[in-house]
């Protein structure tokens, strides 16, 4: 048996203490982070979450050793230059916080654009020289303008998904374009018994906000209509049963405390109207206080007002027709 350094044992057995005293596991990728911005980083996460790197072989040792189920899958997630991170928050929390640690960086060589690379139109700082030729000499729209290089139009340079090119991220650097970010990548995370790749970590906060609302407001809708009693639709379903239940007596015309009152105006209003259209045929079958009443109405008085008012506007436009005809016929017969 090959004699195994102790060193080794004791990494694999710091690695699995970790792993047992937390709650979240994940596995980070921390390829092409330049060294002051990963201490950056790890003074940023010391106090919620400890960053650890160590060799891949004895990582995956220690995730198959541990005493947490199906967490030894969280070794097939190792890209670049993996590194395990421990923490007790949530990993969508953790992924939150890892996402918004990223700056800015420039492009290199052989880097994948996240999205497409757009050098913008406008004023370069550039007098006219060489670097005119090379702009043009990569698909740059470019011109001399007072004194200065300017760019035309945008110009994508690298679509999303592609390599950037040596000569392309020479000119971007040289623009102070800074299309890639630097940052720990969150490749998955472990968390009981079940393991979130990146793609179910990335959440768009405004977007499920909005759906939870929507989701609360069909419940709610849904436990109106089939009277599902609970805390929140409880209110609703009684004010609705209210409303229906008094509908129901004023249709039926069933006195109560509440219906009473609105019942005789109704009644009110249906003997005046009564009133009116014996008044329009005979007034002397009413009696002087009817009349009263009759005539002290407001609605009354202004429909009367405004049927005036159209008998008089129908009066006015026959004279009119009257005149215009009668114009017509001295203009054809002189």
């Amino acid at each position: 048996m090959a004699h195994v350094a102790n060193w080794k044992k004791d990494e694999v057995n710091s690695l699995k203490e970790l792993i047992e005293g937390h709650s979240v596991v994940g596995m980070a990728n921390l390829a092409d982070i330049p060294a002051p911005q990963l201490q950056k980083m790890r003074r940023t996460l010391k106090d919620s979450a400890t960053l650890k790197m160590s060799r891949k072989t004895l990582m995956t040792l220690a995730l198959s050793e541990s005493q947490k189920s199906n967490i030894d899958t969280l070794g097939e997630h190792m890209e670049g230059q993996p590194a395990l991170i421990f923490t007790n928050m949530n990993p969508f929390k953790l992924f939150k916080i890892l996402e918004a640690s990223k700056t800015p960086a420039p492009a290199k060589a052989g880097n994948i654009a996240l999205a497409d690379i757009v050098v913008p139109k406008g004023d370069t700082a550039f007098k006219p020289g060489p670097i005119l030729g090379e702009l043009q000499k990569v698909g740059i729209p470019a011109k001399i303008d007072k004194g200065k290089i300017v760019i035309t139009k945008d110009k994508v340079v690298v679509a999303e998904g592609e390599a950037v090119p040596k000569d392309i991220a020479g000119i971007l650097t040289r623009l102070d374009i800074q299309p890639m970010e630097v940052g720990i990548d969150l490749i998955a995370a472990y968390e009981d018994q079940t393991i979130y790749t990146s793609d179910l970590l990335t959440i768009d906060e405004d977007k499920t906000v909005s759906d939870i609302q929507m989701a609360f407001s069909q419940a709610l809708n849904l436990s109106i209509n089939a009277s599902i009693y609970n805390k929140v639709a409880m209110p609703y379903i009684i004010q609705n049963a209210a409303v229906k239940s008094m509908n129901l007596a004023l249709n039926a015309e069933i006195l109560t405390s509440k219906t009473t009152e609105l019942l005789l105006s109704k009644a009110y209003a249906q003997m005046l109207a009564l009133a009116s259209e014996i008044a329009s045929i005979n007034e002397e079958a009413l009696d002087d206080e009817l009349l009263d009443k009759l005539k002290s109405r407001p609605q009354a008085v202004e429909v009367t007002e405004e049927k005036e008012e159209d008998k008089e506007d129908e009066e006015e436009e026959e004279e009119d027709k009257e005149e215009d005809a009668a114009a017509g016929l001295g203009a054809l017969f002189g």
